[in-house]
């Protein structure tokens, strides 16, 4: 089975958000971690060979560029005592479509971790890379968070995450 490496300047994360005055984007690069698979004949995912991965994403890189609602987010968070959000991928089974796979792990938030399903693009970019894609729909308050608050500005407790993530095979 061949590990990879997260690339962090490659890979990105975006979060979007709803809000009763505007909606609420941010978006950073800088995940980190690996993914172990291989790839069969035809540059399918190879299943039997129990794929695996582990992610992190520094919370103090999350930012949308307003002051304001970026202290209020990490204030929510409690980014002092929970610096991290982390993912782990446990089974990869097949679905609908090429190259789509149905990706089972946890996601750590806040010190609460939970299990989540939902489906990524996996794929070959040449020899030494390979992309996953993909995105969720997380309710904070599962979390334990609560929307923030800014103002007149009301959050939605759903957001819409999405992740772009290449990574290149460690030699």
């Amino acid at each position: 089975m061949a590990r990879y490496v997260i690339s962090p300047e490659r890979s990105h994360v975006w979060i979007d958000a709803r809000s009763n005055v505007h909606p609420i984007h941010s978006g950073t690069d800088g995940l980190e971690g690996y993914v172990e698979l291989t790839f069969a004949a035809g540059g399918a995912v190879d299943l039997t060979s129990q794929p695996a991965g582990a992610l992190s994403l520094s919370v103090d890189k999350l930012s949308s560029g307003k002051r304001m609602e970026d202290r209020e987010l990490h204030k929510r968070i409690d980014s002092r005592r929970y610096p991290t959000i982390e993912g782990v991928m446990t089974q990869v089974k097949p679905h609908e479509g090429d190259s789509s796979y149905l990706v089972t792990g946890e996601v750590t938030f806040r010190g609460v971790s939970l299990p989540h399903e939902d489906v990524m693009v996996i794929r070959a970019v040449d020899d030494h890379t390979i992309s996953l894609e993909g995105s969720s729909r997380f309710d904070i308050r599962e979390f334990g968070m609560q929307p923030p608050k800014v103002l007149m500005l009301k959050v939605e407790p759903e957001v819409d995450i999405r992740v772009e993530i290449f990574a290149v095979k460690d030699s």
